[in-house]
């Protein structure tokens, strides 16, 4: 093995660190995680990502805000598709579930206690976070005006609960109580389907 350090610009290194923390968080967990390792395998001094992290909050924080700028990124996206709206409905809420599942510890830290209750979130974290959820109440506002989602109710109540339902669902898998993985997808087309059917009868 050679000990040679990789010479990075300064943006690519600090998205070199966030993917290749990431990798460690989902293989190793969050104890698994440390700034020494993460140099190691990046292949930069063991100093250089305190260049950018001052410590392993910090680097948390960074690992969660990249998972909220994935997820409003492919709001985005689905916000500007021509598909039709309930598909598109249907797809984000697959796409949510199976990264849930496919990133369990990246999703921890985006809604759990770690950051939110016993750590201290980064600033750029709750922008990211609140981004997110604003893109996703602009798109429950869009589904109302389509007739996919109830539209006897804000789209602040209405995506909250609705977000609630996929976050619940998304838990059940990840902690894996109550739920066997053989049901997932006919529990994923319920919930659609009780979400949608919500939608009262337009007069």
């Amino acid at each position: 093995m050679t000990n040679q350090k990789k010479n990075y610009h300064h943006g690519d290194l600090i998205s070199s660190l966030i993917k290749a923390a990431s990798d460690i968080l989902q293989e190793e967990g969050v104890e698994g995680l440390s700034m020494r390792k993460l140099a190691d395998k990046v292949g930069v001094s063991r100093t250089a990502p305190y260049h950018h992290f001052k410590d392993k909050n910090a680097l948390l924080c960074a690992i969660a805000e990249a998972g909220f700028k994935a997820q409003e990124a492919r709001l985005a996206s689905l916000l500007s598709s021509h598909e039709e709206a309930e598909q598109r409905f249907r797809l984000y809420v697959h796409q949510y579930i199976e990264f849930a599942d496919t990133q369990r510890e990246v999703y921890d830290l985006m809604y759990g206690r770690l950051i939110w209750k016993t750590g201290t979130p980064t600033n750029s974290l709750k922008a990211a976070s609140k981004q997110t959820f604003k893109r996703w109440l602009d798109w429950v506002e869009q589904l109302q005006a389509d007739n996919v989602l109830p539209n006897n109710n804000s789209a602040l109540r209405v995506g909250q609960a609705s977000w609630a339902s996929l976050h619940g669902l998304s838990r059940l898998l990840i902690d894996g109580i109550y739920l066997d993985r053989n049901d997932i997808q006919a529990m994923i087309e319920q919930m659609i389907q009780t979400l949608i059917k919500a939608q009262p009868a337009s007069s």
